[in-house]
């Protein structure tokens, strides 16, 4: 049973997931959620990590905190997000276990299944072929994760599971072309487009490949739904068992900012996985649905990027 009342870690609480699952615990009633910046703590740093749950001893931990980006990101940077990633969550998963945190979630990502996947991918097809060759360092450090919590369980009976989400976007993602998601990065194409009247927007790839997009306010939802209800160790896809291909996208995008020029798909930039869409059966059987639709998602993130612009 969750006591609401009891100290709630967040780690990663000032990025785009961990901000929305700290607003959902808030309206959920929890009243002692506490969390630390990378400047105030460095969650690669051993010592440090190890300090923080001396002093703190956290009840319950969220492990939403990430080194997150792009394919372009992904490809540029790999040892990056294999080193930082597993540093990370080696770090947290570790010393909450010895501090004797009573139930921990750490957040994956839907990158952690094979490219040639069968569709939709089912949790029990993870390491069953070999993974997308542009995000591999990524999705290596994920799967260490995942593998790591269900080891503790195994070995020690930590408390805790996996979340692993579709592709994510909504409030708090960045617009930084180099960090940003793929529904993000194509609204601010979108929207400057029309604002400084282009003719054409250039995408990377063919458009081909097809994407399962999930407001991050919906995954907060099933974060938080699955920390009060679940007690298994096994880990769960979360998404919205729905897809749709880029071309697809950026046309609905278009759409909503009203642009009226050409569509360019950059042929010589690669696709990533032909498709990732989850089996998210798990998930539903236990109840829990997502609420916002991709055009609704669409509408607000166009909005919310236009607002930022006006900002600066």
């Amino acid at each position: 049973m969750i006591d609401k009342n009891e100290k709630c870690y967040v780690a990663g609480h000032r990025g785009m997931v961990g901000s929305a699952v700290v607003t959902k615990l808030k309206e959920a009633g929890y009243s002692n959620i506490i969390g630390r910046s990378s400047k105030e703590l460095d969650l690669t740093n051993q010592q440090a990590v190890e300090k923080f749950f001396q002093q703190e001893k956290p009840h319950y931990v969220i492990l939403a905190a990430a080194k997150v980006g792009g394919i372009g990101a992904n490809i540029k940077y790999p040892a990056e997000f294999l080193y930082q990633n597993l540093s990370i969550q080696n770090n947290v998963i570790h010393f909450a276990y010895k501090c004797g945190v009573q139930k921990l979630v750490f957040l994956g990502s839907s990158c952690i299944y094979p490219r040639e996947c069968p569709q939709p991918m089912k949790e029990e097809y993870l390491l069953t072929g070999k993974l997308e060759p542009t995000n591999e360092g990524y999705a290596i450090a994920k799967i260490a994760g995942l593998k790591m919590l269900e080891y503790y369980h195994k070995q020690y009976g930590m408390k805790g599971f996996s979340v692993m989400p579709c592709n994510l976007y909504g409030t708090n993602d960045s617009f930084d072309p180099s960090h940003s998601h793929v529904l993000s990065a194509l609204v601010k194409k979108f929207v400057d487009a029309v604002d400084n009247k282009e003719s054409k927007v250039e995408i990377w790839g063919s458009g081909n490949a097809r994407r399962e997009l999930m407001h991050v306010n919906d995954c907060a939802d099933a974060v938080v739904y699955l920390f009060e209800n679940y007690e298994g160790a096994d880990f769960i896809n979360v998404g919205t068992g729905e897809d749709v291909s880029i071309r697809e996208l950026a046309e609905e995008i278009a759409k909503e900012t009203e642009f009226v020029g050409e569509l360019v798909f950059d042929h010589s930039k690669p696709d990533g996985m032909p498709r990732k869409c989850l089996d998210v059966n798990r998930l539903s059987t236990m109840g829990f649905k997502h609420k916002i639709s991709l055009a609704q998602g669409i509408k607000q993130t166009v909005s919310e990027y236009k607002k930022s612009k006006n900002l600066k």
